[in-house]
Formats: C-alpha cells, structure tokens, sequence
C-alpha cells in the first residue's frame, strides 16, 4: 500500500464515518418523535382524567368596602355632605399559622397505545391554623363595610377529587362550593361569618380528600411554619421542587418524605399576593413548581429506567461505534494485507447504526434491559456473520463480534450508571485509545512497502 494510497483510504474512513451520522441523526429524530408522542399521550390523558397536581393553600380572605364622606350639591345647589358606602374596596390576604399536610399517594396506570401513564390518588389531610386580626377602622364615625370571609384552598386541576371531601372549621363540617373563592381560580372554599373591626379570628382547619394526579405533585408552603409528610409505596420518587426533604426513607417496597418549611426561607407568600398559581393551565405533567413562579416543594413519581431517554443517550454514541469499527477495519487492511470495499464500510456502519431504532422500538414493548439485549445479538450476530466473510477468516469474524459485544456492554454499564458516566467513559475512551496505539506501536508510518505491508523494526 502506497503512501497515495493509505491518505485515500484515512480519508474514505472518515468520509465513511462522516456519511453514517445522516442515519443516526435520522434515528435520533424519529427517538425524538416518539419522545413527543408519549408527552401528547401524558396531555390526553390529563385532559380526560386529571393533569400534574399544586394543593395552595388554605388562604383566608376577607373582603372590605370604604365608607367616604362627600360633598355635593342638592337640587337647590346648596353643598352638603353625603355618605356614599361604594368607596374604595379589596381584600385582605390571611395566611395560617401552621399547616400540616399529611398524604399516601397510591399509583395506578393508564394506557394509551403504547404509552403507559403514571397516575396516583393522594388520600390526605391538610390541617392549618389560623390566628388573625381584623384592621380596625381608622375613623370610627365612617366604619368599613366588611364582607363575608372565604377561606379557600387552591387545588390545581379540580377533576382529580374523588369521593366526599369533608372540611373541618372549629371541629365543625362546613359545606364546601366550588372555586377557591379569590381569582376565579379553581380550588374549593367556604364561606364564613362576617366578622367586625378588630375582631380576632382563631380558626382551627381540618380538610380530608382524594386527589388524582398524573405523575407529579407540587404543595405550596403558604404558613408561617409548614410540615408536609407523604409515603406512597411507589419505589423511585423524583424531589424536584424549590426544597427537599429533611427526611426521607426509600426502598423497594415505597418511600416516606417529610419537609419542614419557614415562611423566613420562602417567597410563597408574597409570590401568592402577587398572583401566582399552582395552575395546570401551561403545565404538563412533570414539570417543576419553579416553572410555575411559587415556591413550592415538588414530587415526582418517575421510571427509574425511561427507554426514550436511554435510547438517546445511546444514540450519543453511536458515532464513536460506527469510528471505532471502522478503525478496526483499517488496521485489518494495514496489517493483515486485507482489501474492504467501501461498500462493505457502509454495510457495516448501516447494521451498527440501526441498533438503535431497534433498541427504541422494543422499548416501547419490553423493559429496557431486554430490549438492549435482544437488539445487541441481533446486530452483533449479524456483523459477527457478515464479518467473517469480509474478513476471510471466521475467526476474525468472531473476534470483532466479540470486541463488539464487550463495546455494548460497556454502553449499557454506562446508561444504567449515570452518576459514573462520565468516569466510566473517560475510562473505555483511554483504554480503547491504549489498545490502539498497542496494536500499532511497531508501525513505520514514514515507510511503507509498495506491497502494503508496513515495515516494522
């Protein structure tokens, strides 16, 4: 082989390797439509059952009217003064004094097509006291017209209650109506007596309900002092909320989680008075609360194993299978005087390449782990066979399905191993690199013999 030669061919190799990344960009895409088309299965789903759930709340609000004095002129003209009770008018906001959430989320399924969807029911019991003044008049002769108080809870996808939700005011059952009562948004509120100026309202409240949810669940800490506990026998829990846990218990038969949080260390309340919401209305199922603009602690009930996600960060590698087979090939024809036609590159990078459409496909069949396996023999059956007659030796063939199988399952270590991908990849790139420049130390790339065979020392 020639020096004119073996430039040629380093540029066919990669001109080869180059080429392959139009069906693996190809294969990524279709990965990504598929990624879509769960995300669209997720939102049909929550449009028919219920969506990703926020619990806010609950708030008291109190509705008030100014009384003013004003001057007018009779029908004589004389000015005289009038007391008109549709001055200026609001609402002041009461956040609790303590809350405690206390829940079991219990998941289920549901299938659409393909996809199976997360979905759960929170039994809870969300308990909150409140200790709170009414502003007294600032002029005692033209006295605030005050309104009927509401006490509210947010609840962001209303659809999701099951059963009778019974809400305790003073150990009494009030009945609950539709809303939450401030903003014409959803949630459920009652109505309370009408208090006068400077009163003190000390309420104990006490709300037990079913709430089903897809996938995710978001709780924001409106009280001076919040204690949220939930348990679900779900094994893999994603806390991905504005706080975590100060405690947590996960194992293969469920997980337990307890927050504690202080209004000192939260924008909730003052995030709630500005007009932000646990609202389902732009969310999609998994989201966090931070996207939502509230402070709120978050929870996920997630795969520990997502085949889309996996079979994209596999895909990441398959330029460096395709460059590494083909590297191999080029040592064969350096050392070992074999001839390989570019056709035979191709057909090789093409098998290595649609590894991962197969692996996306029997994803969405089978666990990822199967599907990985029966993808990997069929590709490496199929070039271990091809190979062996394009290498002329079924020894050969063998050697470089053999190669084969160790570099795929040097890819699954990687995938299921994420807080060591990085070192583990560093890892397989110096080991492989070193066997590299092992396999070719002896190489006189400065003279080589018309024949092609390097001259070694």
């Amino acid at each position: 082989m020639c020096a004119m030669r073996l430039w040629l061919k380093i540029l066919m190799v990669l001109g080869m390797t180059l080429a392959i990344l139009v069906p693996l960009m190809l294969i990524r895409g279709v990965i990504h439509d598929r990624q879509a088309h769960r995300q669209e299965a997720v939102r049909s789903i929550a449009r028919s059952e219920a969506a990703a759930q926020g619990i806010a709340g609950p708030v008291l609000v109190v509705p008030w009217t100014e009384i003013v004095e004003v001057e007018e002129k009779n029908d004589r003209g004389d000015v005289v003064r009038t007391v008109r009770r549709d001055g200026e008018s609001g609402e002041w906001l009461f956040f609790p004094e303590s809350l405690d959430l206390e829940g079991t989320m219990t998941p289920y399924t549901r299938r659409l097509g393909l996809h199976e969807i997360r979905m759960y029911t929170l039994a809870g019991q969300l308990s909150a006291s409140f200790d709170v003044r009414i502003p007294r008049d600032l002029d005692p002769a033209l006295p605030r017209r005050i309104g009927q108080p509401r006490l509210g809870y947010g609840i962001a996808d209303v659809r999701g209650l099951r059963g009778a939700t019974r809400l305790q005011v003073g150990g009494v059952d009030m009945p609950l109506l539709q809303g939450q009562g401030h903003r014409d948004q959803p949630g459920v509120h009652v109505g309370l007596a009408v208090p006068v100026a400077g009163a003190r309202l000390a309420l104990d409240t006490r709300l037990e309900f079913e709430l089903a949810g897809a996938e995710s669940l978001s709780v924001a800490p409106l009280a001076q002092r919040n204690r949220i506990g939930l348990s679900s026998r779900w094994p893999h829990p994603l806390f991905n909320g504005a706080f975590l846990p100060v405690s947590r218990s996960i194992g293969a038969d469920g997980f337990e989680a307890a927050w504690e949080v202080s209004s000192l260390a939260t924008n909730a309340q003052a995030q709630y008075r500005n007009g932000a919401t646990l609202s389902t209305a732009a969310r999609v199922p998994g989201s966090t609360p931070a996207e939502e603009g509230i402070d709120a602690i978050g929870l996920s009930l997630v795969e520990p194993v997502d085949g889309y996600a996996q079979a994209d960060r596999a895909s990441k590698y398959g330029i460096l299978f395709v460059l590494l087979t083909f590297v191999g090939f080029f040592m064969f024809e350096l050392i070992k005087q074999l001839r390989i036609h570019p056709i035979q590159y191709a057909l090789a990078g093409l098998a290595l390449a649609i590894f991962f459409l197969l692996l996306v496909s029997l994803s969405e069949h089978v666990a990822f782990g199967w599907a990985y396996l029966v993808a990997s023999v069929a590709c490496i059956g199929l070039l271990g066979f091809y190979l062996s007659h394009v290498l002329r030796s079924r020894a050969r063939g063998a050697g470089f399905a053999m190669t084969l199988a160790t570099l795929y399952a040097a890819l699954y270590g990687l995938l299921v191993s994420e807080d060591n991908a990085l070192v583990l990849g560093a890892g397989l790139l110096f080991l492989i690199l070193a066997a590299i420049m092992v396999v070719t130390r002896k190489v006189d790339w400065y003279h080589l013999s018309p024949g092609g065979v390097p001259r070694t020392p």
